[in-house]
């Protein structure tokens, strides 16, 4: 002899609130994480974006440097042509 099956009748309410407040809990734990997620980001692409920076004024001060060197390079071989010339 089996046991009597019985059934619980849910009303439309329970059932919304049965499906509804896990979804809505796990999006608001996934908006949670993807704001974290996007603040770390943010951080990582900051200090990237530094050191992109950093690598930019090097370039720059060695242009500086190479032109004041050919500045000066060209200074002395046209310092020669005039020597060169006057005699």
């Amino acid at each position: 002899m089996q046991p009597e099956r019985t059934f619980f009748v849910v009303t439309n309410q329970q059932l919304y609130l049965a499906v509804g407040i896990p979804l809505l809990f796990n999006t608001a734990w996934v908006a949670i994480l993807i704001g974290l997620l996007n603040a770390k980001m943010d951080a990582k692409f900051t200090a990237v974006n530094a050191r992109f920076d950093a690598i930019d004024k090097r370039f720059d001060d060695m242009r500086d440097l190479w032109r004041a060197e050919l500045r000066r390079v060209e200074e002395v071989l046209d310092a020669r042509l005039k020597h060169l010339e006057s005699r």
